[in-house]
């Protein structure tokens, strides 16, 4: 993307001589547009103040139900994959109305920026119903050295922000900085059940190979052994997960996975413990792969996140109202 430079400084036109008529003008402009701003203020315009309930079907493919800009700036960082092109500022309270009114949605940013400095904490193994795994991992990033947990956090106050434009009540598992590492996995899933979601959305960015790309989403397999029982949930997260993944090709543009799920965007799994013990309908998406050149270009551009945050948004609103 190509940009003026901030030494660059165009000349600037000769300006006219104001008449009597351009200066009655000037006087009437401000009080004309401060009437209109108390218009729009009072909802005059009769618009929506929400983007994201969007509830146009998936493109679908034969196979799966799939076919072929940012709401709040990063709170785990500073640097220019963070702050790039950061859109309307600052995280709105739940709303008191609106299409999701009394709807609750746990957001699970994958990974923890801090994990890194914790290996013995998130090394250590917990119960996820089928067998025994890490608390947590660091996660992956793009070879130039954009973590995934900056990219998972990014994209989850982009999402944030625009649920809560539509009424739903916001639960994230963490925020970067608290807790400073983790949760682990089983905690995360235990946070979305006692909050009682109604839907629970864990993002994530692939760490594949160079030439595997495109996204995918990830859904509960029917388990049920030891503390794990997803017989009740498989169903509804089946469809969280198709939903999410018609409007996330729509949104981004972003082809479904050519190196897991056959083409259709889909991949069931039994082995992660924040969908084995989770008691809620929730999935695992996978937004991309961020060591494929094509797809780092696209992970890294704040703008795109926004179009990523966005797809997933019109996903869940689209499941949350049936």
């Amino acid at each position: 993307m190509s940009y003026v430079g901030p030494d660059f400084d165009p000349p600037q036109p000769r300006r006219p001589r104001r008449g009597p008529l351009t200066v009655a003008l000037a006087a009437l402009v401000p009080g004309a547009l401060l009437g209109w701003l108390v218009y729009e203020t009072a909802g005059g315009s009769g618009g929506s103040s929400g983007g994201a309930g969007s509830a146009s079907p998936a493109v679908s493919s034969s196979s799966a139900g799939v076919s072929a800009p940012p709401a709040t700036p990063s709170r785990a960082g500073d640097s220019a994959h963070d702050a790039e092109d950061p859109g309307p500022a600052g995280s709105s309270a739940p709303a008191a109305s609106g299409a999701l009114k009394g709807k609750v949605v746990v957001i699970d940013p994958g990974h923890n920026p801090g994990n890194f400095q914790h290996p013995s904490e998130i090394n250590r193994q917990v119960d996820i119903g089928t067998n025994r795994k890490e608390c947590d991992t660091t996660g992956t990033s793009t070879n130039s050295g954009y973590a995934e947990a900056r990219f998972t956090l990014d994209v989850a106050h982009r999402l944030r922000t625009l649920l809560e434009r539509q009424g739903a009540t916001v639960k994230l598992t963490h925020d970067g900085d608290s807790p400073p590492w983790g949760p682990c996995v089983d905690e995360r899933a235990r946070i979305g059940n006692t909050a009682r979601a109604d839907a629970a959305v864990s993002i994530h960015a692939d760490g594949s190979a160079e030439g595997n790309r495109g996204f995918h989403v990830i859904l509960p397999a029917s388990v049920h052994a030891g503390g794990a029982d997803t017989r009740p949930i498989a169903g509804p997260s089946k469809d969280l997960g198709t939903r999410i993944a018609g409007r996330y090709v729509r949104l981004t543009g972003e082809p479904p996975s050519n190196y897991v799920g056959g083409g259709t965007g889909l991949v069931t799994r039994s082995d992660l413990g924040g969908l084995n013990l989770s008691t809620v309908p929730k999935v695992f998406i996978e937004c991309g792969n961020m060591r494929d050149s094509k797809d780092a270009a696209l992970l890294t551009s704040g703008a795109w996140r926004q179009k990523a945050a966005q797809g997933i948004s019109e996903g869940i609103v689209s499941f949350l109202r049936g």
